[in-house]
């Protein structure tokens, strides 16, 4: 029996498989609020057969936005925007469906990755990015604002109130963001939090606000739903964040009631130096998993079904999560199915393209409904 294929229950949310569809990040809505594409486009992965989809990073704020075109659940309209999307996916799939809150921080105000991602000035109908210190991203860029305490509580209570929106809305579970150089992960890096009260200096502070968001999160999610964090296991820069830390890090959320640890890495500096390889992050999930005892989701150009399998079956990582590689090939999960000799859900509306020699790929004693 393939392990990859195997089910896994995190509190009241069971996975049929341990693939997961990465959030990736659509830069497609107005004011951020869900457009026909997030229809499209999440709806497309929900029949991909998958055992889990995370819907894309999720401002908490407006300025917590990457660029103005990102989804936000920072109101009720935001909320209101991904109801019909919501509906179809559950028509049709039995997915469980995530959603990634995070607040971009000093990597806010910026265009969107197909016109350069360079930060919007205010000039130019941007906004001024907010961060635990007044360092820019960089050194050419405006610095942002430090959050003062004020702003801190503001954050903190933006974060609980997308939760409780999320929670109306039926998303099956969270992922904190505090990876890729973003709000939360500013305040863990000692190169972006140079703070001298109680959220900067030692490695205790630097963890406060992060851990501050996730207690605020959790005690307003309904209990019987996970929540997890995805973290950069390391900065790939001298003096920064590392795996040490990650691994401090992960224990207090332990002890808080964290799902999962989704472990990836880099994003805060432009100095990092990333040796990039097949499976490179994989040894981070398998870490965090081995030496804290709470299960982690590895991620990082695994494209292989094989790959995947036997990270799930030697116990590197309790799930594998694509993200390009499931843009490229949206029935990934079926594909890898078929080579592991494992069975896979589909909508019967597609049961009929199963090839003749794999007549047992699909699921039939489901329809694939809710």
């Amino acid at each position: 029996m393939s392990a990859l294929f195997s089910s896994l229950s995190l509190r009241g949310m069971t996975l049929r498989n341990r693939i997961v569809v990465s959030p990736m990040c659509q830069y497609s809505a107005k004011n951020g609020h869900a457009q026909p594409w997030h229809m499209i486009h999440l709806g497309q992965l929900a029949l991909s057969g998958a055992g889990m989809l995370c819907i894309e990073a999720t401002a908490v704020e407006p300025e917590g936005r990457i660029t103005p075109a990102d989804i936000g659940l920072f109101d009720d309209a935001c909320a209101e925007a991904l109801v019909p999307v919501l509906a179809a996916i559950r028509t049709h799939s039995p997915i469980a469906v995530t959603m990634q809150l995070g607040h971009a921080g000093r990597k806010a105000s910026s265009h969107v990755p197909w016109e350069g991602g360079a930060l919007i000035p205010v000039s130019g109908g941007g906004w001024t990015p907010v961060a635990p210190s007044a360092l820019a991203y960089k050194a050419s860029e405006p610095a942002p604002a430090a959050l003062d305490f004020a702003g801190l509580d503001r954050v903190r209570k933006a974060f609980a109130a997308a939760a409780l929106r999320a929670a109306r809305l039926g998303i099956d579970g969270l992922e904190l963001h505090a990876a890729h150089g973003y709000l939360l992960h500013e305040f863990l890096s000692p190169l972006s939090n140079h703070r001298d009260d109680g959220y900067g200096g030692t490695l205790e502070n630097r963890m406060r606000f992060p851990l501050e968001v996730f207690d605020a999160v959790r005690n307003v999610f309904p209990e019987d739903r996970p929540v997890g964090v995805r973290i950069s296991a390391t900065d790939w820069v001298e003096g920064g964040w590392d795996l040490e830390q990650s691994l401090a890090f992960a224990h207090a959320l332990k002890g808080r009631g964290v799902d999962w640890i989704d472990a990836s890495s880099g994003g805060l500096s432009p100095l990092q130096k990333i040796p990039l390889s097949p499976c490179y992050q994989v040894p981070f999930a398998q870490d965090i998993r081995a030496m804290v005892g709470v299960p982690t989701m590895a991620v990082g150009l695994i494209t292989d079904p094989h790959q995947a399998e036997d990270i799930v079956a030697s116990g590197q990582a309790d799930m594998v999560a694509l993200a390009r590689g499931m843009l490229y090939d949206p029935r990934w999960p079926w594909h890898a199915a078929a080579a592991l000799g494992a069975t896979v859900q589909a909508p019967p509306q597609y049961w009929r393209s199963q090839p003749r020699d794999q007549a047992h790929l699909f699921d039939m004693a489901i329809n694939g409904q809710r």
